[in-house]
């Protein structure tokens, strides 16, 4: 049994288990646990409960040199796009022994850089950044120390970073092509901040898409936001359509549609009989909007276990090569884009299809 006036320690574990100590620290460490048989974990695991043993954080960190926790730094926590990722993270990091420290920015330069160097002081053993912007410090300064970092719903042209996010060109194509098939050809884009990655993807796709289909985008049907949120989709929404002319919107992102909506009812239009519009990221419960928000979805969850599956394998293999994954973006269409014909018949009018929520 452990002794009474002190806790048990990774020696006491190995000796009711009849182990060496260094067998029992392996069948403990979810990294290493498949090193050792199934019966001796399962015999050094009954025995680490039998005593109430708990590892030392901090002795493992200075025997390993790792802390085994990843610094995760999320733009806004109050976008419900980012708890989807964060989650998939935690998940795929406890399969192989990590935690998460979870950071959040609220887009301020200043903040992130505290909040940054307060985890390097943590001795994190790398990161995942959702932060990331052109032109940032903090980038260059991860590359030039060597730091582990993974970026998530981000790309870098100025640092080779492996990285994770979603086709964002290919996703307002989809868009763009569903508005023009309903037959709309006056279509405006909000504009996402062009010193983020998928502002300017989402942008570029934008406009390859109405070249594609060989209509023409004035000055007046681009607005460029600020940054991703319900205030700037408001005041985007309205600089867009106070001069008329237009049938549809694509949003940059789902806060900046969601922002239209009130733009919408301080123009007295109606969505969609006067206007309709597509957000981007598919983002929970915009479906229970009116009306439904139609969306480009992506698989968030996953998104956050391949940043910390690239992140791991940086970790553990500092070698091993820069990945840039882009998964496949899916158009979800909902009540808020209809045919131009149906134009005055509002919220009635029928979808082409109706998606279930079915999320990861």
């Amino acid at each position: 049994m452990a002794h009474t006036d002190r806790p048990a320690t990774l020696r006491d574990v190995a000796t009711a288990a009849g182990v060496h100590p260094a067998t029992a620290s392996r069948a403990l460490n979810p990294g290493t646990r498949l090193l050792v048989s199934e019966e001796t974990a399962r015999r050094v695991s009954d025995a680490a409960d039998r005593l109430g043993y708990r590892p030392n954080p901090v002795a493992r960190s200075l025997r390993t040199r790792r802390s085994h926790t990843i610094g995760v730094l999320i733009p806004d926590l109050n976008n419900p796009l980012f708890p989807p990722m964060i989650r998939g993270i935690e998940d795929r990091l406890a399969e192989h022994g990590y935690v998460a420290l979870i950071g959040n920015t609220d887009v301020d330069l200043a903040k992130e850089r505290l909040v940054f160097d307060q985890m390097r002081a943590r001795h994190v053993d790398g990161f995942v950044l959702a932060t990331a912007i052109a032109g940032s410090p903090i980038l260059a300064e991860a590359a030039e120390s060597d730091v582990p970092v993974v970026l998530m719903n981000r790309t870098s042209q100025e640092y080779p970073f492996s990285s994770v996010s979603v086709d964002n060109e290919q996703g307002v194509r989809a868009a763009v092509a569903h508005l023009v098939a309903l037959g709309h050809t006056r279509i405006g884009h909000i504009a996402g901040p062009q010193d983020a990655s998928t502002g300017a993807a989402r942008l570029r796709g934008f406009h390859a898409a109405m070249a594609t289909h060989k209509l023409p985008v004035t000055d007046g049907q681009v607005v460029y936001a600020s940054a991703y949120s319900l205030e700037e989709g408001a005041r985007c929404g309205r600089d867009l359509l106070a001069p008329g002319g237009l049938t549809a919107v694509v949003a940059g992102n789902d806060m900046l549609a969601v922002g239209c909506y009130g733009a919408f009812d301080e123009l007295g239009l109606n969505c969609p009989g006067d206007i309709s519009v597509i957000g981007f990221n598919d983002m929970p419960f915009i479906d229970r909007l009116r009306p439904p928000l139609s969306s480009v979805r992506f698989p968030h969850y996953q998104l956050g276990t391949e940043a910390a599956t690239l992140l791991i394998e940086r970790i553990e293999a500092a070698e091993s090569p820069v990945k840039i994954l882009f998964l496949a973006p899916e158009l979800v269409v909902r009540g808020s884009a209809v045919p131009l014909a149906d134009a005055g018949e509002g919220a009635g009018a029928v979808p082409l299809r109706r998606a279930g929520r079915g999320r990861t």
